[in-house]
């Protein structure tokens, strides 16, 4: 029986109600923690060069600093409500593409009546645009572009409601979702994608995978249609991304949980695949009714399929007949984004957030150098994985995830890297999302997004998640971007400094630590920082996916929006404003730095062009064709 809560809510949504966890039952010790945070916050000093305090009112200096000497080449501008794209002044937007636009020119074009056609699904831009990056090969512009879920009762027919039918409809949602790799160029009407180019790719829930790495190969990888637990299907609910120094795509699986379901609500499972199912949400019913039709999704008949998502897949965007990499010693959680630096050695550091409440932020660091013309096969694969842990004094550590610091053997780490973070002590983060590293100083930054459920009730492993350092605010409704600095500066070290860059919050309607810090005021207010990226001169791009429902708590705070903030003064500033119902998701610059590619997900109302909704990617530029960022 199909659930109609399937056509409305949110994955994260889903997952609270079809999953809900325990209620924490020492209430008392979690408002005495809270208490006693607020405390601390109102104490401390942030370190750095006029860096961006911890708590309301320690940023006022560099605030008027910012004010007399400003970094941004434009006007701020104001909170929006409407259903449009805004720029400042002296620059200008254009549409690149839209869920549906063919790729190649024997794909129709996009029909409003049923979504377009299955046959075309795999030939056409997918849906819910949202991390991407950009490409330079042999003259050729290329962008690769995640697709992270489907709308489903605009993807589909509408009397179907957004509830698949058939076998076509969940293969048609199986292809609109994954990657696209596409060629693009600039003319004198602007940015257009390259039709027929050999670089234009689908990637979809159904293209062959390899599974490398420590985890492949074992016990719990395998299945009967994979009996070597080396060769998977598809990558699913992508979200971030990343970009190796080698020049390939990184793809992160997020809310794979919601694919898989059921068939015999009284199956069982052995304990180490129960508790991973419990840890990760995965229920008798999924999200889109996948199990119903296919059966590489139902539990019952492929118990270890889960445990093949939900990892990082590198994809090289030059060589479109290559087979997409699914990388286990990255760890399997739920990926936002991956961001790819390099240690003063010249090891690969991968720093990523899971996104879910309570969850942890990890860092990879690699066994084996980067330099151009060695062999990579290895780089993301052999090294070691580590947990956050945040000190209430601004120190920190990476902590090992290791057989003797989990007491897991070394690819289960990797499969239940959630179980493995628990046992060896990381800090529960409030929805960890994306991470960028600074191209210009030795510094990281991550969202936290929110967290309603912060000294509320626990994580899905029982893990406390009262009001920590990093994580002050119970019931976190506005968000926080956490910064690091590595000791040494040197990314692979395992010790850190850390401060809270800005805390989100509405001024207006509070006066506590709701308010947010004193970089935050009537004029930049947003809430739920989410994407994240640092352009060439070290400016810090914030894009949200918040609530935009302009009341309350969130009054004032306008659509969500792209902000860009100097790390030297703390100064944030509003950029851009997307229509309202969407998430302003995905960044990535030409080669020549004069566009910005923005993705605008799940838009509302008719946006762009007065038909149904679509997701798309805009071009932004400066009128003048000056740099932009």
């Amino acid at each position: 029986m199909t659930n109609p809560d399937r056509t409305t809510l949110s994955a994260d949504d889903w997952d609270e109600l079809h999953f809900p966890r325990p209620e924490e039952n020492d209430f008392d010790r979690v408002v005495e923690s809270a208490i006693s945070r607020r405390g601390f916050l109102a104490g401390v000093v942030a370190f750095g060069s006029g860096a961006a305090a911890m708590g309301a009112g320690l940023m006022s200096s560099t605030s008027a600093q910012a004010a007399e000497a400003s970094r941004f080449a434009f006007t701020p501008i104001p909170a929006q409500t409407d259903g449009n794209v805004h720029v400042p002044e002296g620059y200008e937007w254009k549409m690149l593409m839209r869920w549906g636009d063919p790729l190649f020119s024997e794909a129709d074009g996009y029909d409003l009546t049923d979504g377009g056609s299955v046959e075309n699904s795999d030939k056409v831009f997918g849906e819910n645009t949202d991390g991407m990056e950009t490409f330079s090969f042999q003259g050729h512009e290329l962008i690769a572009i995640n697709h992270e879920y489907p709308n489903r009762k605009i993807n589909l027919p509408a009397a179907q409601e957004g509830v698949p039918a058939s076998a076509d409809d969940v293969l048609k949602f199986q292809n609109i979702q994954g990657v696209t790799v596409m060629e693009i160029k600039e003319g004198p009407d602007g940015w257009s994608v390259v039709m027929d180019s050999p670089f234009n790719r689908r990637i979809h829930h159904n293209t062959p995978m390899k599974i490398v790495g420590p985890a492949a190969g074992h016990d719990l990888m395998k299945t009967k249609d994979d009996p070597t637990g080396t060769a998977s299907l598809g990558t699913m609910n992508n979200c971030g991304s990343g970009k190796t120094p080698w020049g390939t795509y990184l793809t992160c699986e997020e809310n794979f949980n919601g694919y898989f379901g059921s068939s015999d609500e009284n199956a069982s499972y052995e304990p180490k695949v129960a508790d991973g199912m419990k840890r990760y949400g995965i229920k008798d019913e999924s999200w889109n009714g996948y199990e119903l039709f296919d059966p590489r999704f139902d539990t019952s008949k492929n118990p270890n399929e889960p445990h093949r998502a939900g990892w990082i897949v590198e994809i090289d965007p030059t060589k479109p007949d290559s087979t997409p990499v699914k990388h286990t010693g990255l760890g399997r959680f739920k990926h936002e984004n991956a961001e790819v630096t390099l240690a003063t050695d010249g090891r690969v550091v991968v720093y990523m957030g899971d996104d879910e409440r309570g969850e942890y932020l990890y860092k990879f660091v690699s066994n084996a150098a980067y330099a151009p013309g060695v062999d990579t096969e290895n780089l993301l694969n052999d090294g070691t994985l580590y947990v956050a842990k945040f000190n209430d004094d601004m120190s920190g550590e990476w902590l090992p995830l290791t057989p003797e610091t989990t007491g897991m053997d070394a690819a289960e780490i990797l499969i239940f890297t959630r179980m493995a973070a628990s046992a060896a002590g990381g800090t529960t983060m409030d929805r960890p999302e994306w991470v960028a590293s600074s191209p210009v100083a030795v510094e990281a930054y991550c969202c936290l997004t929110n967290n309603k459920n912060r000294g509320v009730k626990p994580n899905a492993g029982g893990d406390d998640t009262s009001p920590n350092a990093p994580n002050p605010r119970e019931a976190n409704k506005y968000g926080q971007i956490v910064r690091w600095r590595p000791a040494d500066e040197d990314h692979a070290a395992t010790g850190f400094d850390w401060d809270l860059y800005v805390m989100a919050g509405n001024p207006t309607v509070h006066t506590d630590d709701r308010a947010g810090s004193a970089n935050v005021n009537e004029g930049n207010l947003f809430n739920s920082p989410d994407g994240m990226a640092i352009d060439s001169t070290g400016l810090v791009w914030i894009q949200t996916d918040g609530n935009d429902d302009n009341e309350e708590d969130f009054a004032g705070n306008g659509n969500n929006q792209m902000l860009v903030g100097d790390p030297v003064t703390g100064e944030i500033v509003r950029f851009m404003t997307g229509p309202n119902g969407c998430e302003v998701t995905g960044l990535a610059w030409s080669t020549d730095l004069r566009t910005m590619f923005v993705g605008i997900q799940h838009p509302g109302g008719n946006w762009p062009d007065g038909g149904t909704p679509r997701s798309s990617v805009i071009a932004i530029k400066r009128s003048d064709n000056g740099l932009v960022g």
